[in-house]
């Protein structure tokens, strides 16, 4: 969602005054609002993989009286075509998927070497079929209200004379995509001791993950466990507060990028090559073993070397590099 706006800034760059409005699921309203983009966000009340034709078609007849002339599809599957094709909007451009012939009637034809990165292809779905790629897309740039802002740094507690340190040591793919919360937490540890504060993002999920980190924190005062006590919207101010950001290859990494928070991920069973982070204040630590990127969901080696090998001390150097403006390597 967070690397959909890179979209949606190209095409108000070519077609000045277009109306954008982007079908989505509930969950993810807080950030498309946090895009100035957005003209408004519609929501799809379909569960993930559920097809609820019948939902699908209703809200595609909703949307028949809006008068769209195009709906560009960024999914690939065969369900999320339906309601463009309900709402018989004339152009409905997407790549070519999972049977979509017929739902689509601007299908292209991908060339994964001329679009290696997702962000490319997203918004080489807002050009004409056999345009050239651009030699730089635009990154995304999530806007925040200051008042909400003020409002969650006092609700939780945040203190506006220290520099914050946020992680983000969770990862919805699996474990092999998780540097450990011991490192997480020598890494709060050397933060906390030069003055700095902490804050740890996660959901409900890395509840346990982040407590182990604020315990073995060292100064429970200025660490602050947020894992599942937040919303969204509030994860998204409170990134914006960060003097910098240290995370796995997660969600949170990409709402940090878009804030164009300083910086670091660390890569292990998956690749920046794809999906890296979109700023010019971000850098990250891949694994060079032979193994990696392996792209499963736990160590087949049953190692974790490709986290493992990272080290606290590397990180902290990296991040101290973005910091000062010196080379990060």
């Amino acid at each position: 969602m967070v690397m959909s706006q890179a979209l949606y800034i190209h095409l108000q760059q070519v077609r000045p005054g277009v109306t954008l409005d982007v079908v989505a699921p509930r969950w993810s309203e807080p950030v498309l609002a946090r895009m100035p983009q957005v003209n408004r966000s519609i929501t799809l009340d379909a569960g993930h993989g559920e097809v609820a034709l019948r939902r699908r078609r209703a809200l595609g007849k909703a949307l028949r009286e809006e008068g769209y002339d195009q709906a560009i599809v960024l999914p690939n599957s065969f369900k999320s075509a339906l309601v463009p094709f309900f709402a018989r909007i004339p152009r409905r451009t997407g790549w070519r998927g999972e049977m979509r012939y017929g739902l689509l009637n601007d299908l292209r034809r991908l060339s994964e070497e001329l679009l290696p990165l997702m962000v490319q292809r997203f918004v080489a779905l807002g050009m004409e079929p056999r345009a050239a790629p651009l030699a730089e897309v635009p990154f995304p740039r999530l806007v925040v209200d200051p008042a909400s802002v003020a409002l969650c740094r006092g609700e939780f507690g945040l203190d506006p004379e220290r520099p914050l340190l946020s992680l983000c040591p969770g990862a919805e793919f699996g474990s092999a995509k998780r540097w450990p919360p011991a490192f997480f937490a020598e890494l709060a540890r050397e933060y906390l001791g030069r003055g700095w504060q902490v804050a740890l993002f996660g959901s409900g999920s890395d509840r346990d993950v982040c407590r182990r980190i604020w315990r073995e924190s060292g100064s429970r005062a200025h660490c602050h466990d947020l894992a599942g006590r937040t919303s969204l919207a509030q994860v998204v101010d409170m990134l914006s507060l960060s003097s910098a950001v240290v995370s796995n290859d997660s969600g949170l990494m990409h709402i940090a990028a878009a804030l164009d928070s300083p910086l670091v991920v660390i890569y292990g069973a998956t690749s920046p090559g794809f999906t890296p982070p979109l700023s010019s204040r971000a850098t990250v630590i891949a694994s060079g073993l032979d193994c990696a990127p392996c792209f499963q969901r736990e160590c087949p080696l049953g190692h974790h070397r490709c986290m493992l090998d990272t080290r606290p001390q590397q990180v902290a150097a990296k991040l101290d590099a973005l910091l000062t403006g010196g080379p990060v390597g």
